[in-house]
């Protein structure tokens, strides 16, 4: 069954909240790989976290200039 709201704002909004929660969850695995002493997994958890944030303030920025 298709999702009858769909449009442009609409998918903004999603792929924000999704973004966020990424970012929100990478952020926490870092911290689980920083506590076992994982350097590479930490790192790259991080970097995720921040490519996240990054894509999701880009998209709100987009929506906000839309509303």
């Amino acid at each position: 069954m298709a999702n009858p709201v769909k449009d442009k704002n609409y998918n903004l909004i999603s792929s924000i909240y999704h973004l966020a929660q990424g970012s929100e969850n990478c952020k926490q695995y870092a911290s689980d790989s920083q506590r076992d002493n994982d350097d590479e997994t930490t790192k790259l958890f991080e970097e995720l976290q921040r490519f996240y944030s990054e894509h999701g303030e880009k998209a709100a920025k987009i929506l906000k200039n839309r509303l």
